[in-house]
């Protein structure tokens, strides 16, 4: 955990007491699901108490709603994900098909490679999964992304260190 001086967690605390149920409202509009929602806030605060930039921030609602909104794209991406798989499996022949424990196993590393991928910017994330995941080449995804090869190059760059700090340390 985070060491905060205790202006800081003042601040913090603060920070939650004033905008917790706000976001948590805002989140339930967004998803559907109240559940989702209270994990996704408490998510977010953990990101601000992380960054350690809870007195300074100008915008509170606004930079919550960032963050939130990123926690949400991941929050689909991953359910659309596991939807893609579990429609994968139900079109295989039954002889196929993996075992209770396998898809488990299965779900799970698809949900690490998720997180993985969580702390990378838009761009460099959205450049790594059209590589790894639709096989595409730079050209393509510098085409499908309306940037430069030269943007991608950094993108896969940025993604491929961002994976090698989170599984190795």
């Amino acid at each position: 955990m985070v060491a905060l001086d205790e202006s800081r967690q003042h601040a913090v605390a603060a920070l939650y007491a004033d905008h917790h149920g706000w976001l948590h409202t805002w989140l339930c509009r967004k998803l559907g699901d109240s559940f989702t929602a209270a994990d996704l806030a408490h998510d977010t605060f953990l990101r601000v108490l992380r960054r350690g930039l809870a007195d300074a921030i100008q915008s509170p609602r606004a930079y919550l709603t960032v963050i939130a909104g990123g926690l949400v794209n991941d929050h689909w991406r991953r359910r659309a994900l596991e939807q893609a798989w579990l429609d994968e499996l139900a079109a295989r022949p039954e002889m196929f098909e993996p075992s209770l424990e396998e898809r488990a196993v299965i779900l799970e590393t698809l949900d690490q490679i998720a997180r993985l991928i969580d702390g990378l910017p838009a761009l460099a994330r959205e450049a790594f999964l059209l590589s790894q995941l639709d096989g595409l080449t730079y050209p393509q995804i510098a085409e499908r992304l309306a940037i430069s090869v030269n943007r991608v190059q950094k993108a896969m760059t940025q993604a491929v260190k961002h994976c090698y700090r989170a599984m190795h340390g």
